[in-house]
């Protein structure tokens, strides 16, 4: 499968959500939905990770799986506020890159 790009995975879920009249959700909605994935996010780390293993009749389910629901809320909520996610994050680097530029131990790279 060939690699996608933030902006192909941005155009792929408004296709998708372009197929129904209720569109996207509300931005308050949206909040709401990605703050239960995270959570749901968290369960599975927990399980997998922490001290907490699942029930023996729990659904499987994996971290792979959460961050991809995440993935799709945060492209609804960023399509539904005509945001470009790869400007966001580009963005974003450059205060990194920028802000925290010795911030951090480098690791010694040899030339």
């Amino acid at each position: 499968m060939p690699e996608k790009t933030l902006s192909d995975i941005q155009r792929e879920v408004d296709d998708y959500i372009s197929q129904f009249k209720e569109g996207y959700f509300s931005p308050l909605a949206l909040m709401a939905r990605m703050s239960e994935e995270v959570g749901e996010l968290a369960r599975e780390v927990n399980h997998y990770y922490g001290e907490k293993p699942k029930k023996a009749d729990e659904a499987e389910n994996s971290v792979e799986m959460e961050l991809g629901d995440i993935l799709f809320i945060l492209s609804c909520f960023a399509n539904s506020l005509n945001i470009d996610l790869t400007e966001a994050h580009n963005k974003v680097m450059h205060k990194f890159a920028t802000r925290d530029a010795n911030r951090w131990t480098k690791k010694i790279t040899e030339l």
